[in-house]
């Protein structure tokens, strides 16, 4: 069967699906594997990398044609209109399909009688884990996180103890302690900040404090939700967790906001107000602002001023690292179709739970209970 590595069509998107290294490993697994020539450019990978691995590299002028043949495409973005229009029927589609968000694309993709499985879909289980993309992808956003509040602060990160006198780390606040969260915390730690983090799952706090950081305690109650994912919180909640965090954000020079519910606009952590109450000079690093935002003002792809404080919205921000989210990401797509493959062929068993979670849509027909009640389909 022939698998087929797409280049990214949407602005912005440096990551490639899957990596030279890889392309051996699906080869063992009896696949045959092309890859659209320059698709990994943007991430470092050239073509010759691909073919000395034994990819085809397959020319743009034929870039439909390529698609029409493959039996699988991988991208990390969820394919357009026209090229979902173009895939064969029966043919898969492996990405971040973000279901509710590209209900057109799923239409498309029904009508091509094709299937198309969803990396945000993916159960939260131990047997899971080497294809958790949200997961990979959400550390390196978190890393990048860190090194953005430390780019945009104008003071040290560090203790500095000089003739001239001392100069006293900087207090960072991380809130959500999710991967992104801790990964933010590890790097800031790394930096040399002083750091806090708060989480509404209690659970989190030996993580944050394993990290090296303080766990802040509001005295609320806890919202765990499944799959290690925070759930979301009623208004009056949200109000009252927003006063108690009002002070420690306050007194931070750098706020790193990571908080996600899936499938959900980002919980709103912080205030305008709240920012303005920073010290000028203050950085905020919102890394929900593709989602919503936590925090309240921020606006995706822009460095914004609140009060003084400088408020950076996230936009893409694994492909701001496209080389390892590119790695990372390669690997959990290798490692659903290692799931899929059989003797060389995908074969997509719906009695499985991870394909039965993951599978939007199947030989043309919309499973995914969301889209279909957003398509008017009924559960």
């Amino acid at each position: 069967m022939r698998v087929l590595v797409l280049d990214e069509t949407r602005p912005g998107e440096s990551r490639v699906a899957l990596v030279p290294d890889h392309v051996t490993t699906l080869i063992g697994f009896g696949l045959s594997v092309a890859v659209m020539s320059d698709a990994g450019r943007a991430a470092f990978f050239d073509d010759a990398l691909y073919a000395a691995k034994g990819a085809d590299v397959v020319p743009t002028n034929l870039r439909n044609e390529a698609i029409n043949r493959a039996d699988v495409v991988l991208t990390v973005r969820t394919l357009d209109e026209l090229d979902a229009a173009r895939l064969k029927p029966g043919a898969l589609t492996l990405s971040f399909l973000q279901p509710l968000a590209s209900l057109d694309v799923i239409t498309t993709l029904a009508g091509a009688k094709a299937s198309a499985m969803s990396f945000e879909l993916i159960p939260r289980i131990s047997r899971a884990q080497s294809m958790d993309a949200l997961t990979s992808q959400a550390l390196v956003a978190g890393y990048r996180a860190g090194l953005v509040a430390a780019e945009l602060l104008p003071r040290f990160f560090p203790l500095f103890m000089t003739a001239a006198g001392t100069i006293p780390p900087a207090k960072v606040l991380v809130l959500g302690a999710g991967v992104a969260g801790l990964q933010a915390i590890a790097t800031a730690k790394r930096l040399g900040a002083v750091v806090s983090a708060y989480d509404v799952r209690p659970a989190s706090a030996d993580e944050v404090r394993s990290m090296g950081a303080t766990f802040v305690s509001l005295d609320l109650d806890a919202l765990e939700g499944s799959g290690g994912y925070a759930r979301e919180m009623s208004e009056d909640r949200a109000t009252r967790q927003r006063e108690l965090l009002a002070p420690y954000v306050a007194s931070s020079d750098v706020v790193i906001t990571t908080a996600a519910v899936p499938g959900r606009n980002a919980p709103m952590l912080v205030t305008s107000a709240m920012v303005e109450a920073m010290a000028p000079g203050s950085v905020v690093v919102d890394l929900a602002s593709e989602t919503g935002g936590n925090v309240e003002g921020s606006v995706a792809g822009e460095v914004i001023e609140i009060g003084g404080t400088a408020v950076w919205g996230a936009l893409d921000v694994p492909s701001q690292m496209p080389v390892h989210a590119s790695q990372l990401y390669s690997a959990n797509v290798t490692a659903v179709l290692k799931l899929l493959t059989t003797e060389g062929e995908i074969v997509l068993d719906v009695e499985d739970e991870i394909v039965d979670a993951a599978l939007v849509v199947h030989d043309g027909t919309v499973r995914n209970e969301s889209a279909r009640v957003a398509l008017g389909q009924g559960a």
